[in-house]
């Protein structure tokens, strides 16, 4: 999973991404830089794979991970053009994590949180608006010439650009936002969203934001603390995260939030010496989570051995837990569940 982070200039983008890749000691200078871009990715802390893992005992032991992209800054005069190769970069990513100013800079202006996050959103919108008229313009002119179609892919595109047209993101119809025939277009309107206020260090409640839409998910982050605190040594870092009423880390809370809206779940594999999670959308059935591991175990497919995770606790073991029924043989269409422990048996 790839997210990426977006937000007006001065929103602190950049002291969020040291404040995520501060955590648990990771470095940004650790992080991958590709044409400017900061990259880094993290594991997915997860208690069920420390558990597999405890009981399993394998050799090897896998999380999930996600990959967090902060586009690079661009020096360009015309300010849209700026936000445009800034969101541009973030087209490849599965997830959006928007940034918003919610501290005061001195001798400045009181924040103008929601309003920002419009600004944006409307910025979007227009990218997307824009790639839906060429694509039908570029139907239209095949169909002149007498190529071949998709009229479904035709239909869907109108009703983007008549969403859009509406100054409406395409995340506000989910159909139309995980429709696969629209994957390849990337709209940036239609990715879920994670929206970070960036507060100052004392002030710990959300602004007040009446027109954000009820789909998108806000939390509150005092970015320049917690980024001071994520390189700070681990003893010293537990006393501010007490003082300042900070329970756990912002990459984990981020992480937490971000898998949420994105409607993420896991299933486990234990195979032989290793033990991995593996994250999907949720949804997904039996047959593409096979495709997920590797094209092969979708060709050949039989069936799927499951077992759900909380029946592995309850019996501590596979065996007992089998010999009660639980763990059930599925077919392709069968729809993965969050913490699925599942055995692909298929044969090419």
């Amino acid at each position: 999973m790839k997210l990426g982070i977006i937000g007006l200039p001065q929103s602190g983008k950049l002291t969020i991404f040291k404040a995520l890749t501060g955590a648990r000691g990771i470095k940004r200078e650790e992080g991958i830089k590709k044409s400017d871009q900061l990259v880094v990715t993290v594991n997915v802390p997860d208690e069920r794979v420390d558990y597999l893992k405890e009981i399993f005992k394998p050799k090897k032991t896998i999380y999930s991970q996600i990959e967090y992209l902060l586009p690079p800054k661009t020096v360009d005069s015309d300010h849209s053009t700026k936000e445009n190769v800034t969101l541009n970069a973030v087209r490849i990513c599965d997830g959006l994590i928007h940034v918003v100013k919610n501290f005061k800079i001195f001798g400045g202006p009181p924040p103008t949180p929601e309003e920002d996050f419009f600004k944006l959103e409307s910025e979007m919108i227009l990218i997307d608006l824009l790639v839906a008229e060429k694509r039908i313009e570029k139907i239209k002119s095949d169909e002149k010439k007498g190529k071949e179609i998709n009229t479904q892919e035709l239909s869907l595109v109108k009703r983007c650009r008549d969403i859009l047209s509406e100054d409406k993101p395409l995340r506000d119809n989910p159909e139309i936002a995980t429709s696969p025939l629209l994957r390849g277009f990337t709209f940036l309107s239609a990715k879920p969203m994670l929206v970070i206020s960036n507060n100052s260090d004392e002030d710990e409640d959300l602004p007040k934001m009446p027109g954000i839409p009820k789909n998108i998910e806000v939390m509150v982050v005092r970015g320049k603390l917690e980024m001071e605190i994520g390189e700070m040594e681990p003893e010293e870092a537990k006393e501010f995260l007490v003082a300042f009423h900070i329970e756990r880390s912002l990459l984990d809370r981020v992480i937490k939030r971000s898998l949420a809206v994105s409607n993420l779940i896991s299933f486990f594999t234990v195979v032989e010496n290793e033990v991995r999670s593996w994250t999907i959308t949720k949804g997904t059935s039996a047959l593409d989570a096979a495709y997920l591991i590797h094209s092969d175990m979708k060709k050949g497919f039989i069936r799927a051995e499951v077992l759900p995770f909380d029946q592995l606790v309850r019996y501590e073991n596979v065996s007992d837990a089998k010999k009660d029924g639980h763990l059930r043989l599925e077919g392709k269409e069968f729809i993965v569940q969050d913490g699925d422990i599942i055995k692909f048996r298929f044969n090419i």
